[in-house]
């Protein structure tokens, strides 16, 4: 089990019908709230007028999620609202039943505040603030592959992720590979200056969608053959745009699968 379980979700809120596997970790580079200076110091209300005003950076902390909770339940919870990052901690190897949610602005964060104490499944759900710095903690704590707060990040930005994942490399291979964290906003040409030698054309290319037509994240690509993408695995956790994307071994029928889902 992975620390986010399931990770970096694009922007939109959701609906039913909605399914993702566990993702590689991105960032979503159109939201400024990613990308902040140093002088920032995370959670930090400031007045205008009589009125509070949210903090700078949109993110919002979890804890009493259900064991089983996955990226979909924590769309559907703060449906509506616009998120662009979920991360979900794990801690000594299993899921702790905290996270932490971004969103795409300040107020969107202030509106996920109303959500405390509602319920997901049986279980309530505490929403309630925190620093941004604690957001990047956890994410450190991922890179290293040690316990949640075990480490003590600084930086300003979050670092990249990784997590603990199936040796690729005994895996069965066919044609067709799996990309997760993808940017919500990709576009084949994207995906095939990606790949760049292996000169994919676009009608090789599925980029997966909600039943809504947003986009999941995910593609699956199809190569000459499965020698082909098993070479291609060298790009796995190389970067399109600010995200790091994930490739693993799939099958045509996950693939055919993906696309009755999209076209529902």
């Amino acid at each position: 089990m992975y620390g986010h379980r399931g990770a970096m979700l694009g922007s939109g809120g959701v609906s039913d019908g909605y399914e993702i596997g566990s993702k590689r970790p991105r960032m979503m580079e159109s939201n400024p709230y990613l990308a902040v200076s140093s002088g920032s110091s995370g959670y930090r209300p400031y007045a205008y007028g009589s009125r509070y005003q949210p903090s700078a950076f949109p993110v919002v902390r979890l804890r009493g999620l259900p064991f089983n909770c996955s990226d979909i339940d924590i769309f559907k919870f703060f449906a509506g609202l616009d998120i662009v990052d979920v991360f979900l901690v794990n801690k000594d190897g299993r899921f702790a039943g905290e996270g932490f949610v971004v969103f795409s602005g300040p107020m969107q964060a202030e509106l996920a505040l109303q959500r405390d104490r509602q319920n997901m499944g049986r279980r309530y759900v505490e929403v309630f603030r925190c620093k941004r710095q604690e957001y990047y903690h956890a994410i450190a704590a991922e890179v290293n592959e040690g316990a949640y707060g075990s480490i003590d990040y600084h930086g300003t930005s979050p670092p990249p992720r990784r997590k603990r994942s199936p040796d690729k490399n005994n895996m069965e291979y066919t044609e067709i590979l799996k990309l997760r964290g993808l940017p919500y906003s990709v576009k084949k040409s994207e995906i095939v200056k990606f790949f760049g030698d292996f000169n994919i054309p676009d009608d090789k290319i599925q980029i997966a969608l909600r039943s809504d037509g947003k986009a999941t994240g995910e593609a699956y690509v199809e190569f000459a053959s499965a020698e082909e993408a098993k070479k291609a695995m060298c790009k796995d956790k190389m970067l399109i745009g600010s995200r790091y994307v994930e490739l693993y071994p799939s099958t045509p029928d996950e693939a055919r699968r993906a696309a009755s889902r999209s076209r529902k």
